[in-house]
């Protein structure tokens, strides 16, 4: 199966900083991809260059098998939704709908119209009027009646109200039932991304830190708390992640391919914010490869 993304050593530059580095993943299809890290990480960065908005310094990528932006059939395979949503606020709806039949070969008309009856919008109503929540279900009407393959949305919600984020993730989460489509997903709130994504990347420093489904991320992760002890007095075969220590207790999140043996300590399972919160907190230093043992950065 052709994947979605897939970069080797893929690098952004801009002056003497780097937005993105060394960044190898291979995502498959038919995922819905949280993409998360803190501010500066690379993250949209990653997604133009995924869109062909943005060109590598160094590495490559493609997506669905093509070079990003290289032409009219392989830009018709992707949507992209930028942070602020943009629609231009002088034309109506109906405006928009027609320009995005103009530009789109594989235009859905009746798609787009009946999201927007659903929505409860007046075509006639200038774009410029419309709240904040019904600009970005505008611009994802306009994404997705496209009929992309992979829709790329960056930060989509995050100036939205708890009501249309909702309204938000429920349209996307029916593209995907109705279409099949592939989604990747930034976003800094992580209770979204618990809700739709079954698929992770973890970005920070410019650098991938975590990558892989998340029901298997999840598994394979704990928490460990004990007496005092240091991390190389645990079982062989275990990665320890995290660490901190007080004057009698140590507490670990780990990483082992096979259950814990019985010992003088608590394990407990891992959440996905406190996974991903943990590798993105992780520095250059410590922080190793840039996936987790076994956890392939490409399947």
């Amino acid at each position: 199966m052709t994947a979605i993304v897939e970069a080797h050593a893929l690098g952004k530059r801009f002056g003497a900083r780097w937005a993105l580095a060394d960044c190898t993943l291979n995502i498959p299809p038919g995922h819905v991809v949280g993409l998360v890290g803190p501010n500066g990480a690379g993250k949209s960065t990653l997604l133009k260059l995924a869109c062909g908005l943005l060109t590598p310094t160094s590495g490559s990528i493609t997506v669905l098998g093509g070079r990003p932006g290289s032409g009219r059939e392989q830009i018709a395979k992707v949507g992209y939704l930028a942070q602020d949503a943009p629609v231009e606020p002088a034309l109506s709806i109906a405006d928009h709908l027609r320009l995005g039949a103009h530009l789109n070969p594989r235009w859905d008309k009746a798609l787009a119209s009946a999201r927007i009856a659903s929505l409860g919008l007046d075509p006639k109503q200038k774009a410029g009027k419309l709240s904040g929540g019904q600009r970005a279900q505008l611009a994802l009407t306009m994404a997705t009646s496209k009929h992309p393959q992979v829709l790329i949305l960056d930060e989509p919600v995050a100036s939205l109200d708890p009501l249309a984020r909702r309204d938000f993730l429920k349209l996307l989460m029916d593209t995907v039932a109705e279409h099949g489509t592939s989604v990747i997903l930034s976003s800094h709130l992580i209770s979204d991304l618990e809700r739709v994504c079954d698929y992770l990347v973890v970005l920070a420093a410019a650098q991938v830190r975590l990558v892989g489904e998340v029901e298997e991320l999840t598994a394979v992760h704990r928490w460990i708390t004990c007496t005092r002890r240091d991390a190389d007095t645990l079982p062989a075969g275990v990665e320890v992640v995290s660490a901190k220590h007080t004057d009698r207790q140590s507490t670990f999140m780990v990483r082992s391919d096979t259950p814990m043996p019985p010992g003088d300590w608590v394990s407990e399972p891992v959440g996905l914010e406190d996974l991903v919160l943990t590798y993105m907190e992780r520095g250059p230093a410590s922080a190793g490869p840039l996936a987790p043992r076994n956890v392939e950065s490409a399947r």
